[in-house]
C-alpha cells in the first residue's frame, strides 16, 4: 500500500483532542497543564532529544485531551526527521494529530519533520487486516512553511512508491508488471517511456538483459523514462537501476535463507522509476533519463550456464562464471546503451549489487563507487541532507585484473579469487562500460531493507537512495 495518511497544513488548532507541540514552544503557555514545563520534564527526566516524547493529560471541558511534547534536540534536519516519526508511531490507529512545527526550524527542518512523519506511517500488508496508521496528521506552522511541507510529501510519496514495488511479490511482480507500473507513473507524471520487449532486445544487441532473463518463463524487458524539463538547464543525467524482479542465483543457485528477500532485488530499478516519477512536481530544471534493466534470474533448463560467453550491447563479451553476478549483466548493457546513444554528461546506477558491501558497510551507510572526486562529494552531501547516508568506496585498479579472462574481453567475477573486495571488482566491472563518463555506482545491497520497523524505515524495503537522487538533481 501506498502512504495513506493525509497530510495537511492548517492553522493551529489549539483546542486538538491529541496536539503535538514541540519542547520549548510557545504554545505550551497556551495550553492548561497540571504542572509547570520544567517540573513535567525534570519528572520524566527528559532533555528534549529527537525521539523523546512526554505525554500530558490536559483538562478539556468535561473531557480529557492528550499533549505531547516532542523533543527536537538540536533542531537539525536529521533531529527533526527523527522527531516526526516518533511523533507518527506515537499515534498510530489514531484518527488525527495536530502537530505544531517548531518555529524556528527553517524550510529544511519543516521538510525533514513532516518527511519523517509520512515515512514513518508507511505500511505495506496483503490481506484484509491493514496495519494501522494515523489518518490524518495536520500540520500548523509559520506561513512560509506550508511549501516545505508540500515538498516533503512529493518526496515521502515517491519513497513509498519505491517501497511498494519492491515489496510486492514476485508472485507479481515480473518484467513486464514492473514496465506496466513504470508507464502508469510515467503517464501521471508528465514523463515519456519506451518499453523494449525481448525481440527489441535481441536486435538491439542486449546480450546481458536477455542472457539473464533467459532461464525464466517471464521474459525481460529495459524500461527507459525521459524527462523533458520545462526550463532546462542544458545537464543531461542518466540514472540506472538494477531491476532484478526475483534473483533465485540461476544455476550458481542461492541457498534458502538468502533467496527469501530476493523480491526487493529489483530496488535500484524502483527508485529510479520512483525518482522520475516526481522531478515535475519538485521543478527540477535537469534533464534526465531512467533506464531499468528488468529480468528475472531463474534455474531451467534454458538458463545461462557458468562458462558461457555473452555479447553485451556494443560488442563487449563477458564470460559468466557465476550466475549469481547477474546484476553487473544487466546493467552493463544499460550503461553501455547509454554512453552509446543517451550521450549524458552524468551516469549515476543504483543496485542491490553485492553482499560484501554489507560486510564492508553493514546496513546503515550505501556505498559509492566514482570516477569523479566531485560527483561522490555531490552524492555524500545530498544523501548527507537527505537521510539517506553514503560512504565512499575506492575504485582500486590494482584489482582489475580480476576481471580478466582467458577466452573472453571480461570476466563477471574474480574466478580465482584472488583478490577478495568483491563489491570493489562488482564497480570495477561496472565501470568498463560506463565509457568514461562522469560515472558513480550505488551499491545499496545493505541499505535497500530494513528488518525491523526504526525511525522513518518499516520492516521490508526501505526506498533508499530515492531522497538521496531528488535532493541532489534539486539541488
Amino acid at each position: 500500500m501506498p502512504i495513506e495518511t493525509v497530510l495537511r497544513f492548517t492553522d493551529p488548532a489549539r483546542d486538538a483532542d491529541l496536539l503535538a507541540v514541540p519542547f520549548g514552544s510557545d504554545l505550551t503557555a497556551d495550553v492548561e497543564l497540571p504542572v509547570p514545563v520544567a517540573a513535567l520534564l525534570a519528572h520524566h527526566e527528559s532533555k528534549g532529544e529527537p525521539g523523546e516524547i512526554v505525554e500530558i493529560p490536559v483538562a478539556q471541558g468535561e473531557g480529557v485531551r492528550r499533549v505531547l511534547l516532542y523533543g527536537i534536540g538540536d533542531g537539525s534536519p536529521r533531529a527533526l526527521r527523527k522527531a516526526g516519526s516518533t511523533v507518527a508511531r506515537r499515534v498510530r490507529g489514531r484518527r488525527s494529530v495536530d502537530v505544531v512545527l517548531p518555529a524556528g526550524a527553517g524550510p529544511a527542518g519543516w521538510s525533514a519533520l513532516a518527511e519523517g512523519a509520512l515515512l514513518a506511517s508507511y505500511t505495506m500488508r496483503i490481506g484484509k487486516t491493514r496495519a494501522k496508521a494515523v489518518e490524518e496528521i495536520r500540520l500548523s506552522g509559520p506561513a512560509e512553511a506550508r511549501q516545505a511541507v508540500e515538498r516533503a510529501e512529493v518526496i515521502a510519496r515517491a519513497t513509498a512508491l519505491a517501497r511498494d514495488l519492491s515489496n510486492t511479490p514476485s508472485s507479481e511482480k515480473d518484467p513486464a508488471w514492473l514496465a506496466a507500473r513504470a508507464v502508469e507513473v510515467a503517464e501521471r507524471s508528465g514523463v515519456s517511456a519506451r518499453i523494449w520487449a525481448p525481440d527489441e532486445l535481441a536486435s538491439g544487441g542486449f546480450g546481458g538483459i536477455l542472457a539473464v532473463g533467459q532461464g525464466s518463463a517471464s521474459p525481460p524487458r529495459l524500461i527507459e523514462l525521459s524527462y523533458e524539463p520545462e526550463d532546462p538547464d542544458g545537464i543531461h543525467v542518466v540514472l540506472v537501476g538494477k531491476g532484478i524482479t526475483f534473483d533465485s542465483g540461476g544455476l550458481s543457485l542461492k541457498p534458502t535463507e538468502s533467496m527469501k528477500f530476493m523480491k526487493t532485488d529489483m530496488a535500484g530499478g524502483a527508485v529510479v522509476i520512483s525518482v522520475l516519477g516526481a522531478l515535475r512536481d519538485l521543478g527540477v530544471r535537469t534533464r534526465v533519463t531512467g533506464l531499468v534493466a528488468a529480468a528475472e534470474n531463474m534455474p531451467s533448463g534454458s538458463a545461462q550456464r557458468p562458462g558461457d560467453v555473452i555479447t553485451h550491447y556494443g560488442g563487449r563479451t563477458v564470460e559468466v562464471l557465476n550466475t549469481d553476478a547477474e546484476g553487473r549483466l544487466v546493467l552493463a548493457d544499460a550503461l553501455a546503451y547509454a554512453d552509446a546513444v543517451l550521450d549524458p554528461d552524468t551516469v549515476v546506477d543504483l543496485a542491490t549489487l553485492t553482499g560484501a558491501i554489507s560486510v564492508a558497510l553493514g546496513r546503515d551507510l550505501g556505498a559509492v563507487f566514482s570516477t569523479s572526486d566531485d560527483l561522490a562529494q555531490e552524492l555524500i552531501a545530498a544523501g548527507a541532507s537527505a537521510g539517506d547516508p553514503l560512504w565512499r568506496m575506492p575504485l582500486i585498479d590494482d584489482y582489475r585484473p580480476a576481471l580478466d579472462s582467458p577466452v573472453a574481453d571480461l570476466a563477471n567475477i574474480d574466478g580465482e579469487g584472488r583478490f577478495g573486495g568483491g563489491s570493489i571488482t562488482a564497480a570495477l566491472f561496472l565501470r568498463e562500460f560506463a565509457g568514461g563518463r562522469r560515472w558513480a555506482h550505488l551499491d545499496i545491497a545493505g541499505v535497500a531493507r530494513s528488518t525491523a520497523d526504526d525511525g522513518v524505515l518499516t520492516k521490508g524495503a526501505t526506498g533508499f537512495g530515492t531522497r538521496l537522487l531528488l535532493e541532489w538533481l534539486t539541488s
